[in-house]
């Protein structure tokens, strides 16, 4: 299986959070283990084609769930040994339960409501790695897989815990394929690519626990990190405040804030904030009109979007499910004037 043009390997956590906290830390042990892993973070980002499994990633039969969880038993080779798959029982480590569980209610999002058979809308079989190396701080999609860390125990608590980090990292596989030609990680295509992740990520967390919009957190990373780091990664109502996330958490909320050549993690609060203000004002629950939405603004894109091509693409795209000049379109529209894009 060729690897795809613009497949990028997509981290939950960024390589400059991990600097953050190494230099906050006394501990000089705990110091050089995270600037280790950001440095593993951005050379494994750096790499844009990745070898497929040695497996072969097979496509399931049209509509069926396919599971498969490995254990790389604190190593780096991937897969790893399998010790999960579909339709097969829970075992005793519960990283691997949450794992597959999280893989199959984020399968279940994507085919029920979106009508997507799997990642790549061909029944993908969803491979995931738990135990990835030693007390890894971080979760990751590398354009085939799902891989996830343990976290120290200090600083991050466990990756798969987290049903909106699985669903964030599996979408980034949506996007690499709905996407024509992907999209380009980096500036602000690449903060696009970080948001559409953000937002099914929060979206699929939503419908899961069936919440509306008002009632939902609309927060990213919720009780991966240790309260002494914060509370959440990322606010989608409220990016950058830190009170609801942590201490580093420098999103903009509008284009007035927006960093140019910035971290793609930083500028999505500014396409977040977007979907959240078109999510409040279009009532109910996310899932329902916002989401269609965006999904279908999806394959209007091109590899190099910008925010402002990708509102464009959220009107049309509602105007296409809606109808012109319908009361979903203005809102789609008028969420983008709230954050200064148009």
């Amino acid at each position: 299986m060729a690897a795809h043009p613009h497949a990028c390997t997509c981290f939950i956590i960024p390589p400059k959070m991990l600097r953050k906290l190494a230099e906050e830390t006394a501990d000089r042990s705990e110091r050089h283990c995270l600037l280790d892993q950001a440095e593993t973070s951005a050379h494994l980002r750096g790499q844009r084609s990745v070898a497929p499994i040695a497996l072969g990633i097979t496509a399931g039969a049209t509509g069926e769930k396919n599971r498969t969880i490995y254990d790389a038993q604190s190593k780096s080779t991937l897969p790893g040994k399998l010790v999960r798959n579909e339709g097969s029982q829970p075992v005793t480590d519960v990283a691997v339960n949450q794992a597959y569980d999280g893989a199959g209610a984020t399968y279940d999002f994507y085919r029920e409501v979106l009508k997507r058979n799997s990642i790549d809308g061909k029944g993908l079989r969803l491979d995931s790695t738990v135990h990835y190396q030693n007390k890894f701080n971080n979760a990751f999609w590398n354009g085939q897989q799902m891989v996830y860390g343990d976290g120290d125990g200090k600083l991050f608590l466990g990756f798969t815990g987290a049903l909106d980090v699985i669903a964030h990292e599996l979408t980034h596989g949506v996007t690499q394929y709905a996407v024509p030609g992907g999209l380009v990680y980096q500036d602000q295509s690449g903060a696009l690519n970080e948001s559409i992740s953000d937002v099914f990520g929060s979206v699929v967390k939503q419908w899961t626990l069936k919440q509306s919009v008002e009632q939902a957190d609309w927060l990213i990373g919720a009780g991966i990190m240790a309260p002494t780091v914060g509370k959440a990664l990322r606010s989608m109502a409220d990016p950058g405040n830190q009170a609801l996330t942590w201490s580093g958490d420098d999103q903009p909320k509008t284009m007035a804030g927006y960093v140019e050549g910035g971290d793609v993690h930083t500028n999505s609060g500014i396409p977040n904030h977007a979907f959240y203000a078109a999510a409040i004002a279009l009532k109910g629950n996310s899932w329902d009109k916002a989401a269609p939405i965006w999904y279908k603004a999806l394959s209007l894109l091109t590899p190099n979007a910008t925010f402002a091509d990708m509102a464009k693409a959220t009107a049309q795209a509602a105007s296409l499910l809606y109808g012109a000049d319908s009361d979903e379109q203005h809102a789609v529209q008028a969420a983008w004037k709230v954050v200064g894009v148009v």
